[in-house]
């Protein structure tokens, strides 16, 4: 299949002049390796996904190193991390940038070795499954923002898809982009890969149906508020052994946590986390949606839907080297203002789906599967007015409306191909 442009190959070239080492990290299949050599054709390359390599390394990782000089490129250093403290000394002997160029499908797991090991020496790059501005081959790169300076930007090359169910169903993953690949032989593969390297090496899980089983309710819930009780009922595991399979899906870059919205003026909360899989097809697969026909029909669409929209505003963020995990969030809970019902007051319990927080400024989002929408399905942005030190900014619904356009003053309808 022909190589595919990736938005982050610009990030990427940026880092490896200011860094000793680029780490390049992201879920299973998700194309590192391909973007790193197709950056570095001439890098030297070692992968331990080869045991022999792997055994080497852990093994005698002074020789490992002297036979493996810089610039190189190492491949799933998940599987031996104790390289990460020779990869350091090795960078505090030479002045040189772009040294190391490491990956590995074990994002979190990743990222805090390197944190500890590599401080001040490693650029860390996430890479995600293919956005829909990749698979259409936009150039565009800014992070979404719902304002109309960004639509005026972004209008000059969205290009609506011929057919999104199509493109949720098949999912994100480069290899998925060929239509020449089967979906079921290919998730089924991806699936048992895995549960049997990264799901053993991350948990010791020895009860890997069990986790399948866990996976498949998971994907059930994609962008539910994550109920560790009901999981554990269907999979029939305690509570604690769900929250720690979670952190294991968390960790290998399959799901995401989206974290409450939390401030002192807002008195009734709801401190439930909601959790989406990162790719919809992956999700679409474990939850037997067989075709797009039967995914955009079914009762899970309008889920699928808000899962897909979620992960490509955090893909519009994560292509820009940016970490997203500390300025979006949703809100769900009773602070909005009361309401007159058959004569009662009423507290309405409100949700937002969606909140970008930038330079003072809550960007409060809304989506709707629907291509008609209204200024009322906005009511709840209300709600962060009452957040004195910070300012509301321009809303939006996110839909499949056929063009931008305003509901009201500071909330508009953004069609979802603008993302």
């Amino acid at each position: 299949m022909e190589y595919i442009k990736r938005s982050i190959e610009d990030v990427i070239r940026k880092s490896a002049k200011s860094f000793k080492v680029v780490l390049v990290t992201g879920a299973r299949q998700t194309g590192k390796s391909t973007l790193v050599k197709h950056l570095y054709p001439d890098l030297k390359e070692v992968t331990f996904d080869d045991p022999f390599a792997e055994e080497q390394a852990r093994e005698n990782p002074e020789m490992f190193m002297s036979l493996n000089t810089p610039p190189v490129f190492l491949d799933e250093i998940q599987y031996v991390p104790s390289l990460f403290r020779y990869i350091k000394q090795d960078c505090d002997k030479h002045k040189e940038k772009g040294l190391y160029y490491i990956s590995g499908s074990q994002p979190f797991k990743l990222m805090e070795l390197a944190s500890d090991s590599l401080a001040g020496r490693v650029a860390v790059i996430e890479i995600t499954p293919m956005s829909l501005r990749e698979i259409t081959g936009s150039t565009f790169t800014e992070p979404f923002l719902p304002t109309m300076e960004y639509i005026k930007e972004r209008n000059k090359d969205a290009k609506k898809p011929e057919d999104i169910w199509k493109l949720i169903h098949r999912g994100g993953y480069p290899e998925m982009q060929d239509p020449e690949v089967d979906w079921t032989m290919y998730y089924s593969s991806y699936v048992k890969t895995y549960l049997e390297r990264d799901v053993r090496s991350l948990a010791s899980v020895q009860d890997l149906d069990a986790f399948r089983r866990f996976m498949v309710s998971c994907a059930a819930r994609t962008g539910q508020m994550l109920n560790y009780s009901a999981i554990a009922d269907e999979v029939e595991k305690d509570a604690n052994t769900i929250k720690k399979w979670i952190s294991v899906l968390e960790a290998s870059g399959i799901i995401y946590i989206l974290e409450p919205f939390s401030h002192s003026a807002l008195k009734r909360v709801i401190k439930t986390p909601k959790m989406y899989f990162r790719d919809t097809g992956l999700a679409s697969y474990l939850t037997r949606w067989l075709s797009p026909e039967t995914l955009a029909n079914g009762a899970m669409s309008g889920a699928f839907f808000e899962t897909f929209v979620i992960s490509e505003i955090l893909k519009s963020y994560s292509n820009r080297g940016m970490d997203y995990r500390y300025f979006v969030s949703y809100y769900r809970g009773k602070d909005k203002k009361k309401t007159n019902k058959n004569g009662e007051l009423v507290a309405e319990e409100a949700e937002i789906d969606f909140i970008i927080e930038q330079d003072g400024m809550l960007y409060p989002i809304e989506i709707k599967q629907n291509s008609k929408v209204t200024a009322d399905m906005t009511s709840a942005f209300q709600v962060l007015d009452q957040i004195q030190e910070k300012k509301r900014g321009t809303g939006a619904v996110i839909c499949m409306c056929s063009m931008p356009g305003a509901l009201r003053e500071n909330v508009l309808q953004v069609p979802y191909w603008y993302i």
